[in-house]
């Protein structure tokens, strides 16, 4: 079987050798190589059958250009979400709820206070972070949370400015809040982005238990949703839901489990996810306003007792197929697309850190349709929680187990 990569233990990191290119309406795109063996060997968890060819088990693909990765730091306290700043240090904010600056030399800042306090059990936190376009003038810091409330507890949004010594933020408001809330800890969503617009899309997750789980489903909650509101907190004009009877205005679309992951396609302009199946079914989609991506009515993947989930249907009329998804699951989390020139083979390719998987995806798209897959710093043992694309066209990824890393050409 052919491995889908070659990693070389060096005194720096770990040296892999490199890519080949993807896109998906890129008239340069390159082909990819698809004489490769899928990287996934281990049996599936279910007998079911994908919608259309490729949709699972792509063909492998083998970086060309050697690079490296290199642990930058190490001490991080569960960090979960890495940005960058316009001088091109990572923030980066800790599953407890503090967030760090991290020099590109490795050095890590003290913990920046004034932090609104955050429900740190099971899968909460400070989750995704994001700073203003225009930080360099503002200084705004806007982050997901997990608030504890006297009903339960909800994904939150907030906002604050960086002081000039970076070491406290100022201000903090809660600018959002992902109702209703709910006495459990799973499930909680957490990334955030910047459109074009300079709205803030955000991720929700159906809080996983199954009194909770047709919300995913209902118009009139934010839960298993991604949402698109104001730098203010307030639904964006023109959203698909506004106007329709009962239903949240900043709803952006609908259907989802557990959203770890959230990207803009480089050239499309495109929304992509990434978000947990149960056991078997993590997906990929590329999302569209209004669209429903099937939670829990239709799954690739089974109960992690083993049995089936709802009526054990995979399509249905009127929700949307992954465009990709894994079984058995590699745990999918903060997503990046390539968009550098720095390493061309890996221009507009995705990447996604895998969590249970230890490694990080290498997904090469074409015509919106994944082409072929890698896997990046398998042999390092690290649960990937984010990966982001750097100032100067690396991609830096931080891990459960407190460690950033640098992914660059050798």
């Amino acid at each position: 079987m052919t491995k889908p990569f070659l990693a070389l233990i060096a005194s720096a990191g770990v040296t892999l050798a490199a890519c080949s290119q993807s896109n998906s309406k890129n008239a340069e795109t390159a082909t990819a190589d698809s004489t490769l063996a899928p990287v996934e060997t281990n049996a599936p968890n279910s007998d079911y059958k994908p919608a259309f060819p490729g949709q699972t088990r792509i063909a492998g693909v083998k970086s060309k250009t050697a690079y490296e990765g290199k642990v930058l730091a190490e001490g991080l306290k569960n960090p979960w979400g890495v940005t960058s700043l316009p001088d091109g240090r990572l923030l980066i904010t800790e599953k407890g709820g503090t967030m760090r600056i991290a020099k590109l030399s490795g050095e890590l800042s003290a913990p920046i206070t004034g932090i609104p306090t955050v429900n740190s059990d099971g899968q909460g936190g400070l989750l995704g972070v994001r700073v203003d376009p225009a930080f360099e003038q503002n200084r705004m810091v806007y982050w997901v949370f997990s608030e504890k409330l006297p009903e339960g507890n909800l994904t939150a949004v907030a906002k604050g400015k960086l002081s000039a010594d970076e070491k406290k933020i100022e201000g903090a408001t809660v600018i959002y809040r992902a109702t209703p809330a709910y006495k459990g800890d799973l499930h909680y969503g957490g990334r955030i982005l910047f459109d074009k617009q300079e709205n803030l899309i955000i991720s929700t997750g159906e809080r996983s238990d199954t009194i909770t789980r047709p919300q995913a489903q209902q118009l009139n909650s934010s839960l298993g949703k991604i949402i698109r509101i104001t730098k203010e907190g307030k639904a964006v004009a023109g959203n698909p839901f506004e106007g329709k009877a009962g239903a949240k205005p900043e709803l952006y679309s609908y259907g989802h489990r557990n959203v770890q992951g959230l990207a803009f396609h480089p050239v499309t302009g495109d929304l992509w996810e990434d978000e947990f199946g149960p056991r078997g079914g993590d997906e990929v989609n590329r999302i569209e306003p209004g669209k429903n991506y099937g939670w829990p009515t239709i799954t690739y993947g089974i109960e992690y007792s083993g049995k089936k989930v709802g009526a054990a249907i995979q399509q249905k009329e009127g929700l949307e197929q992954p465009v990709y998804y894994w079984d058995p699951v590699v745990s999918p989390s903060g997503m990046t697309f390539y968009n550098s020139d720095s390493i061309p083979e890996w221009k507009n390719n995705l990447f996604i850190g895998g969590l249970s998987s230890t490694h990080i995806v290498r997904l090469v798209i074409e015509d919106n349709k994944v082409v072929g897959e890698e896997r990046l710093l398998d042999k390092e043992g690290q649960r990937f929680r984010d990966v982001t694309q750097g100032k100067d066209g690396a991609l830096y990824a931080i891990t459960d187990q407190g460690r950033l890393y640098r992914i660059y050409k050798k």
